[in-house]
């Protein structure tokens, strides 16, 4: 059964981040996911979600600077206390949300030997404390064509490469739709064969990163596809509304809870 969580970064953006939780809520959702919590202390945030019957199925560990253009911090030398810390933060925000995934952002780096040795022990050491949580550490391929011009990987190849390297059980690919689409495509084989290391999935549609419905990919096939495969995960709706966020989610109606919203 198709599991959709509402990312609460991109969705309901005319609402402040905690009244976004309702909103999901009453658009029938039954998990959510964000990029950045830390604006808001762990205790309202869980107590939010709690509240309102979500599960938080994933956000990001600190990424550096942001609003700075800063995409995370893995694999720069010279940052590896502050990546540290940002993990402790991280793993405090998921034990206090009940969130059993936590995803690492690389940051954009080029593809030297010292910054591939700083990332995958990087890597190892976010998932061995995570481990003691029993949190997920995921990667995620970021398309480097349009979103994230150097990015530090950008296909699922290099992704599990890099996870491959750090060693760690624990550690696990985020399959993003909209960034494959662009970066190789064949999205029902590449699926197929890489589901059993997925931990987490996330969607939009191309070009435009609108929902579903909106470009060139065939979700209605495709999640139909992704179901008789068995993925029991999450599927995060990763994208920019194209108008008001309740009224674009027809294409969900048969994944959405009814009689919430």
């Amino acid at each position: 059964m198709i599991k959709l969580a509402a990312n609460l970064s991109m969705m309901f953006q005319d609402l402040p981040f905690l009244d976004r939780f309702d909103a999901a809520a009453e658009a029938g959702f039954s998990g959510v996911e964000f990029m950045f919590p830390y604006d808001h202390g762990a205790g309202e945030v869980a107590e939010r979600g709690r509240r309102c019957g979500l599960e938080i199925a994933l956000f990001n560990l600190p990424a550096g600077d942001w609003a700075g253009g800063e995409r995370g911090i893995a694999a720069l030398p010279g940052r590896v206390e502050e990546f540290r810390a940002g993990v402790a933060k991280g793993l405090d925000y998921a034990n206090a949300l009940g969130c059993p995934r936590l995803h690492l952002m690389a940051g954009k780096a080029s593809a030297s030997t010292e910054c591939r040795a700083v990332l995958l022990d990087n890597i190892a050491y976010a998932a061995d404390l995570a481990a003691a949580d029993n949190v997920e550490i995921l990667i995620e391929p970021i398309n480097t064509r349009v979103d994230i011009p150097g990015y530090f990987y950008g296909t699922t190849a290099e992704a599990l490469s890099v996870i491959d390297g750090a060693g760690r059980a624990n550690v696990r690919l985020q399959y993003d739709i909209y960034h494959m689409q662009i970066m190789e495509g064949d999205l029902a084989r590449m699926i197929e064969r890489l589901l059993p290391r997925i931990g987490h999935m996330q969607l939009a549609d191309n070009p435009g990163r609108a929902e579903p419905g909106t470009g060139e990919i065939n979700y209605p096939w495709l999640l139909s596809h992704i179901d008789a495969l068995g993925y029991a995960g999450w599927i995060g709706c990763e994208y920019r509304p194209a108008g008001d966020t309740k009224a674009g989610l027809g294409w969900a109606r048969d994944y959405l809870n009814s009689g919430r919203g």
